[in-house]
């Protein structure tokens, strides 16, 4: 079964951090691309980072640059989100996704949902005042 399971989301207060993970079952990341999508309360779904399976190449959006970390460990097949300096419009549900779209990390399209074959269940990121 493939499947991606998302945990170490929790309470922080602002300037806190968490570290989330990714763990895949049933097919290897290595050979996907890799993001994690956050959605608030009433707002829409975004993507904010996302990393080459096979080379560990990354990409951010600008609201997360300089305090999100993407990586990977390919033989414990997961993939993390370090998450420092968080703020309160950090807060929402954290879901990571893969897709085996060649190509995808830099193309204009890498956080576009429709891209992705798989998702996670998502994991509560809050971050308090």
């Amino acid at each position: 079964q493939l499947q991606l399971v998302e945990s170490g989301g929790g309470l922080v207060h602002s300037g806190g951090s968490l570290r989330l993970s990714c763990a895949a079952s049933g097919f290897t990341l290595e050979y996907y691309t890799i993001a994690w999508f956050r959605q608030a309360p009433g707002k829409e779904r975004e993507g904010v980072s996302c990393i080459a399976g096979s080379d560990g190449r990354t990409n951010y959006k600008d609201s997360v640059k300089g305090r999100f970390t993407i990586s990977r460990d390919i033989a414990k097949n997961t993939v993390y989100l370090q998450m420092n300096n968080l703020k309160p419009e950090d807060t929402a549900v954290y879901y990571c996704a893969a897709s085996g779209k060649a190509g995808l990390l830099f193309s204009y399209s890498v956080y576009a949902g429709g891209e992705y074959d798989y998702w996670g269940q998502g994991t509560q990121v809050t971050v308090s005042s």
